[in-house]
């Protein structure tokens, strides 16, 4: 019976450092770490934990939208855990403990608002950029690959590897094959 942390940052800036300390502070033996949106169901470290967890652990996660950002995809991954009699702990909500009726009644209602308060975000995120738009200030981000496409052929043309390239001047490697095929389509 192990207690196992999940923690969670949505971009690769944001720190682990407090989620960690949290899940260590809680008797977390193992704690799986990573940096995605938890927009996205597939996570790998998710996945990783979802594999590793036996019946009679307990996974524990620092706060409830850590581990999902839909209702249903929190509910869908409780579920989960109960079929396999593993246990599931907010630490931020005391109230959740799947193990009974009333607790499952609580997460579905913190799923809820959890969901709620990331799509009135995204709404007003999605206003603001609106209104920036017709005031002319928001442009969107620089295109920062595409600016360096002469720069990416001239080190290709040395023979350098995309790798390399990329490396180089700061750019994804996608960003390199993308500039090559382009260029070698005549674009």
């Amino acid at each position: 019976m192990a207690i196992i942390g999940y923690a969670r940052v949505s971009t690769t800036d944001q720190k682990l450092d407090v989620q960690r300390d949290q899940l260590k502070a809680a008797g977390c033996e193992r704690i799986f770490e990573e940096k995605e949106s938890g927009a996205k169901q597939d996570r790998p470290e998710l996945d990783r934990m979802l594999d590793f967890v036996r019946e009679g652990d307990t996974v524990v996660v620092a706060k409830l939208d850590r581990i999902g950002r839909s209702t249903a995809h929190v509910l869908g991954l409780v579920e989960e855990l109960n079929k396999k009699g593993i246990g599931f702990r907010a630490l931020n909500n005391r109230d959740i403990d799947t193990t009974t009726a009333s607790g499952r009644l609580v997460l579905s209602i913190f799923s809820a608002v959890a969901q709620f308060e990331r799509e009135m975000m995204l709404e007003r995120q999605a206003d603001g950029i609106a209104k920036a738009k017709q005031a002319g200030k928001y442009l969107g981000r620089k295109p920062t690959a595409k600016a360096k496409s002469a720069e990416v052929m001239a080190l290709l043309g040395q023979g350098k590897t995309k790798e390399a390239v990329a490396t180089e001047l700061g750019i994804g490697v996608a960003s390199v094959y993308r500039i090559a095929k382009a260029h070698k389509a005549g674009k």
